[in-house]
Parts: C-alpha cells; structure tokens; sequence
C-alpha cells in the first residue's frame, strides 16, 4: 500500500503491470478512489490494460472511502489535484505517460494536458464530466451534499463554509464547457484523443461531442457504448487499439 508524500499531501496509490505508463483516474467526482475504478466503473481498466502497460491509479485528495489526504486548496482546487497526479509520476521517475480517465477525469485531462504539454502521448476521456448549462449547479449541490459532509466529519481543519467556497471555485467560478480549459486550448491541442461520449446529467453528451469537433487529433467512440452490455469489449478493444496505435518505445 504505497504512498506518495509532498509536503501536507500524501497520496495512497497502486501500480499494476508493467510496459509503457498508463495513469488512469477514476470516476466518482471527488469521491474518486482505487476501489471505485475497480468495481464501479463501466470495465476494470487494471485488468483490461496492466498486461500492456504499467497502470498507476491513486484516491483523489480528501477522497471518502479513500485513503489519501491534502489540503483543501480553495484559491485553485483543480490545480490542486493536477499537482498531486504530476507529482506521483515524477516520484515514480516518469516522464512521458498515457492517461485514461473516467467522468471527473475528463476535465482533469484536459488540466493535465494544459500544465504539462509534451508529457502525455496520448488521452482517452471515457463518459467525461461536462458543464451542463440546464443545470449549472449540478456539481455543487452533488459534492456540497455526497462529499462534503463526511469529508469534514473526519477533518476539524476544514469546515462546511471551507467546503462550499473549494466547490465555489471548482464549479461555479469558471461555469462552462469542461472547467479546466477553454475551446480554444482545445481547438489547439494536438495530443492524440478517444473520447467515449455519456449522455446522463453529469456526463453531457454535447459537451463531449464539442471536444471531439473541436480537437483536431480526437477519435470517438460509437454511442451508447456502455448499453446493451455486450458493446462495452467493443469499446475496450478501440480503446487498445487507439494506446497501441500511440505509445511511445
């Protein structure tokens, strides 16, 4: 059970398998954590890829359920989580990496591929989170609800008044598309992308279609890819295809 240690930060994470790095972020928002990616999501990413790749995967800061911790940075909270994922690949002595990401990695992803240009080969954004304008608060009231509470039950350093500016500033501040970066840095960005379309209320079907439009190196998936169940090895195999088709030697 290893741990990755900054400063106040310490990073519960796992590594699986062996080949070129693949960082996989789990779904859940900021209840993100290892077990979530395991037996939560659509497929187990660790056992689909750890043949081909080495697989790094850790609990999000502050995650419940999970077993890392930090700060709770309210001036830059998607920063912050971006620090936590550069700085376990640079403790692990990597320099160039793939990254899948589920749900809220999607719009991790793209901060990624903002702060560290020339260090992801390429990104698979799988049922990515997106700015829904009908219902702009979604994330906040999720989180200040499902997230939130327990967080400061195990914490007296951090307060609900703490938790409702941190969200504040996550989803309200810069209220559109993917959070992370504008369309213009994603009409520019030239890292290869699979992106896998949801269609539910955190996961909006047009916002990830726009990405798609807009990046001139993505790829999409066909949609629904989850639904019937028999589809989802379809989408596993286009997503082998699509790191086989990029990694680097």
């Amino acid at each position: 059970m290893p741990f990755y240690e900054k400063g106040a930060v310490r990073i519960r994470y796992e590594e699986s398998g062996s080949g070129f790095p693949l960082l996989l972020i789990p779904g859940g928002g900021l209840n993100s954590t290892i077990s979530g990616l395991v037996r939560g999501g659509p497929f187990n990413a660790i056992e689909e890829f750890k043949g081909e790749y080495r697989c790094i995967v850790s609990d999000l800061r502050n995650a419940n359920g999970g077993e890392s911790s930090g700060p709770l940075e309210i001036d830059r909270p998607w920063d912050s989580y971006t620090d936590d994922h550069l700085g376990l690949i640079d403790h692990l002595g990597i320099d160039r990496f793939m990254v899948m990401g589920f749900c809220i990695g999607g719009p991790f992803i793209w901060n990624l591929l903002e702060r560290a240009p020339g260090r992801i080969v390429a990104a698979v954004l799988a049922q990515p989170s997106g700015f829904r304008k009908e219902m702009p608060d979604l994330f906040y009231e999720n989180n200040i609800t499902g997230w939130g509470p327990e967080l400061v039950k195990r914490r007296p350093d951090i307060t609900m008044e703490m938790v409702g500016r941190f969200l504040t500033r996550m989803y309200r501040t810069n209220a559109d598309f993917v959070f992370t970066v504008t369309r213009d840095f994603v009409r520019n960005c030239r890292t290869p992308l699979l992106i896998l379309p949801d269609d539910i209320p955190a996961h909006p079907y047009a916002v990830a279609m726009e990405t798609a439009m807009l990046a001139p190196m993505a790829e999409v998936s066909m949609f629904p890819w989850k639904e019937p169940a028999e589809r989802i090895p379809v989408a596993v195999r286009q997503i082998r295809s699509f790191l086989r088709a990029h990694r680097a030697t």
